[in-house]
């Protein structure tokens, strides 16, 4: 019988007894939080796990600190994702050592960020969150195993905004950071959408997923203000198709990535999004947290939204 996972499983309680030996995962944002405990999980089960980084030296510090001191410590890259150069000569050192992966994780990313832009012009949460994964995911398909999974980070957050195609970087609407940052989270779902039904007919399986609400660096920029505008709005959501909000551990929000990675049935997950371990239902209640909203699983939007990131990249991805 299969075992039942939710919103207050571990990572390691839902890899208990799976032995991942064999697998090779590339796991973005390996410097803090979610990312260096997806990591552990994994290779805690047997895994070889790549990182990617901005700085790999906190990626260091942050992986010694995590890992046993008997532990192998995994491979990291170097990879901004707020630079697309960074993003391809990231992907060029990958593809350089020929070695296939089985699952990418794409973990890292920012959020509620005052307004700015990354290196090559982009709003920084769209371009960050969205458009660094879009290349560095695109340019690694080559690598995927037949049968290989890829885990998009989404958030509830996408529930505050659809994607604006007219004007992704806030040229010509006043910039709200929440805003901006729920325009990247449904970005990382369609995203997800779109490549799942690229890659399926390989074998190849694409899935979004929500963590759940953690206390991470992820919130570094989170003023009181800001905060305050947060929990008022998950306050606000909390109805009876939801339970009352509570943050998770850490551990508790790495358990998604893996179980939509490794246990959940890929049938189940491709093109879909999920949290707390399970796949969600559409819930285009504007006063409910749950669920997902139907227009972040939209397949046209999502090629649209595929196509207007090539035009953004400067590259093409016929998948």
């Amino acid at each position: 019988m299969a075992k039942t996972f939710g919103a207050e499983s571990t990572a390691d309680e839902v890899l208990e007894g799976i032995d991942l030996s064999g697998k090779r995962v590339l796991v973005t944002g390996v410097s803090a939080g979610l990312g260096v405990e997806t990591a552990r999980s994994l290779v805690a089960h047997g895994a070889t796990v790549v990182g990617t980084a901005r700085d790999l030296t906190k990626a260091r510090r942050a992986l010694t600190e995590a890992f046993p001191p008997s532990s192998a410590p995994i491979d990291l890259v170097e990879a901004d994702l707020a630079s697309l150069s960074s993003m391809r000569k990231a992907v060029s050192d990958l593809i350089a050592r020929a070695k296939p992966f089985d699952v990418i994780i794409a973990n890292a990313g920012v959020m509620a960020c005052p307004q700015g832009k990354t290196q090559d012009g982009f709003e920084t949460q769209f371009g960050t969150n969205h458009l660094g994964h879009f290349v560095l995911v695109n340019r690694l398909v080559p690598l995927l195993h037949p049968g290989a999974r890829i885990v998009t980070l989404s958030s509830a957050g996408h529930q505050i905004s659809d994607v604006d195609l007219d004007d992704p970087n806030f040229e010509r609407t006043p910039y709200q950071a929440f805003t901006a940052y729920g325009r990247s989270k449904t970005a990382n779902i369609l995203y997800a959408v779109a490549l799942d039904n690229r890659l399926k007919g390989r074998g190849v399986r694409a899935t979004s997923i929500h963590p759940g609400g953690i206390q991470t660096e992820l919130g570094r920029h989170l003023t009181p203000e800001l905060i305050a505008q947060m929990m008022t709005r998950i306050n606000r959501g909390a109805t009876g198709q939801a339970p009352a909000f509570r943050f998770k551990t850490v551990p508790q929000g790495s358990a998604t990535s893996v179980w939509s990675g490794f246990v959940a049935s890929a049938d189940a997950v491709g093109g879909r999004y999920c949290e707390d371990c399970h796949v969600c239902e559409v819930n285009d209640d504007a006063t409910s947290r749950a669920g997902v909203r139907a227009y972040a699983l939209n397949l046209a939007q999502a090629n649209d939204l595929w196509r207007k990131s090539e035009e953004m990249v400067g590259e093409r991805f016929p998948l």
